[in-house]
């Protein structure tokens, strides 16, 4: 199979405009406990600082599924066009002076990342037939450790509350002009087809994508959850063994490591299968969210171990569930089915993210992750038959 040699070039390109671009995500978490103090919030209204973010996801997501943005845009134009907004909502929590103006901001920051993750997917796989598993999940691991960024930011040196907002705003414009400047899909492109009200309707009603899709929930209800609330499972066990512990900058490691999941996911996806990948990724992180309440208090080593590992297998399989919807979707509705199977699934982590503090203020941090074991359990029984179904379709 002939395969363009400019291909890693723009997977270098599109990884980097991913990590540049995604770090507005976690802003308002790693600056949760200054906005906490100067705007006097709870801790439910606290949490709401990340739901805001996912749901706006959603509400982006949405609207784009159900418009075809993404399958009637020029995806070059309408990922830098998603990445400036970004940068300019993000940017707004400086000011923010109420409760309602900082949950517009992250609102409005999700809101527009919607249209810069999902796309990259499909612009990745306009270059790669042939280890696309690897290429979609170089893209994954990127935004995975943008993401982490703002916590690197906060943990690493006390930083103005301002640089910890400000810096991921001036990546969000480098990322956008990346793309606008230099991005050009690839000889695989998807053909282009007219805007079609029934198109999300028609993706909903295949078999094969709904069974992914369950799978990628479960996968979902437990990767947000774990991002958004290790630095404070991290900071109790520390302070349950060493009252004045400090957990510094690792937050950021348990979340970034996740990229070396994503590029063994995608390595192993397109040699072993991609079903196995996601059994192994699914099984070994269910595995850590029982372990979490175990090793709660103990040696620092030991829950930083247990940490590491997870934010691997969290991570890992999230590529590969994008993999299959580009294999096995409709080629006309791509970039739909994709903005719909992530606007599902980040709804479901509003529920996941809510729900740990809630947990945590009623039982303990010992027991508050646990409750993401329910995710791999019900995406491994997603997944059952799911080889079959891809051979046979």
């Amino acid at each position: 199979m002939s395969e363009s040699p400019r291909r890693w070039r723009q997977l270098g390109l599109l990884a980097a405009a991913e990590l540049l671009g995604m770090s507005v995500w976690f802003a308002g978490t790693a600056v949760a406990p200054a906005l906490r103090s100067r705007l006097m919030l709870s801790g439910s209204e606290t949490a709401w600082l990340t739901s805001a973010v996912q749901l706006g996801f959603v509400a982006g997501t949405l609207i784009a599924a159900l418009l075809n943005l993404p399958d009637i845009l020029p995806l070059r134009w309408y990922v830098a066009g998603s990445a400036l907004l970004a940068a300019v909502a993000n940017a707004a929590l400086v000011p923010a002076d109420s409760f309602v103006t900082a949950i517009a901001s992250r609102a409005l920051t999700g809101v527009a990342l919607a249209g810069v993750y999902p796309p990259a997917m499909k612009m990745a796989a306009t270059w790669f037939r042939a280890e696309r598993g690897l290429a979609i999940g170089a893209i994954v691991g990127a935004l995975t450790i943008g993401k982490a960024m703002p916590y690197l930011l906060e943990g690493g040196g006390h930083l103005p509350f301002v640089t910890v907002v400000a810096l991921p705003s001036f990546a969000a414009i480098a990322a956008a002009l990346l793309v606008a400047l230099w991005y050009r899909d690839g000889p695989h492109a998807f053909p282009a087809r007219p805007f079609s009200w029934g198109l999300a309707a028609a993706v909903a009603r295949e078999p094969l994508l709904r069974r992914i899709t369950g799978g990628y929930l479960g996968h979902m209800w437990e990767l947000y959850a774990f991002w958004a609330w290790i630095p404070g499972y991290l900071a109790a066990s520390f302070s349950a063994r060493a009252p004045r512990a400090s957990v510094g900058a690792w937050p950021f490691l348990c979340v970034a490591i996740g990229a070396l999941g994503c590029v063994w996911g995608g390595r192993a996806a397109d040699r072993i299968g991609r079903v196995a990948v996601l059994r192994t990724a699914l099984a070994t992180s269910g595995v850590c969210c029982v372990l979490s309440a175990i090793a709660f208090g103990g040696p620092h080593w030991l829950v930083l171990v247990i940490a590491l590992l997870w934010g691997v297998a969290v991570i890992a399989d999230s590529a590969q569930f994008s993999a299959l919807v580009t294999e096995h979707a409709p080629p006309h509705a791509v970039g739909t089915a994709l903005t719909l199977q992530t606007s599902l699934g980040f709804l479901l982590t509003v529920v996941s993210i809510q729900l740990v503090p809630a947990i945590a203020d009623a039982l303990g941090w010992r027991w508050a992750m646990v409750i993401l074991s329910l995710g791999p359990v019900a995406g491994l029984a997603s997944l059952r038959g799911l080889r079959r179904m891809s051979a046979e379709a």
